[in-house]
């Protein structure tokens, strides 16, 4: 019973021994394994957001290309903010100019204008006050802005 206690102590010790000789040989093996891993991952991850960005360049290249961007039959022609959800836009279709009642829920056709209203042809947009009060704060002149 002596010899088989003896034993049963003498094998965790044998086995914590021999421990640290098989841990030591198997470190350089994990560590080239997980920089191995490590190295596979950023790669595919390289690799899989250079694929977005290519199919996000394609797909711009694609809608300027397709026909809806050249000889456009419905042109903005102007908009109001009625509330925070809620806007007039007047829209011109052939020679037609209609107003619309556009809300979260709905577009409605409020009137179709028997005379189109002459909007001025100017290049340049209409800047709001705020924004030219900020441009002359911060030292820029109309000239600057394209």
């Amino acid at each position: 019973m002596n010899r088989v206690l003896g034993f049963l102590l003498a094998l965790p010790l044998s086995v914590l021994a021999a421990e640290p000789v098989a841990t030591a040989a198997a470190t350089p093996a994990v560590s080239s394994g997980v920089a191995g891993q490590l190295t596979q991952l950023v790669f595919g991850l390289l690799l899989v957001l250079g694929l977005i960005f290519f199919l996000a360049w394609l797909l711009r290249r694609v809608q300027q290309a397709g026909p809806a961007g050249k000889g456009q039959v419905i042109e903005l022609i102007g908009s109001r903010a009625l509330g925070p959800r809620d806007r007039l836009m007047l829209v011109q279709v052939g020679n037609e100019q209609i107003l619309l009642g556009l809300s979260p829920g709905s577009i409605t056709a409020l009137h179709v204008l028997k005379e189109p209203v002459q909007v001025p042809a100017s290049s340049e947009k209409a800047t709001p006050e705020f924004a030219l009060r900020l441009m002359e704060l911060m030292g820029k002149d109309q000239k600057d802005k394209k």
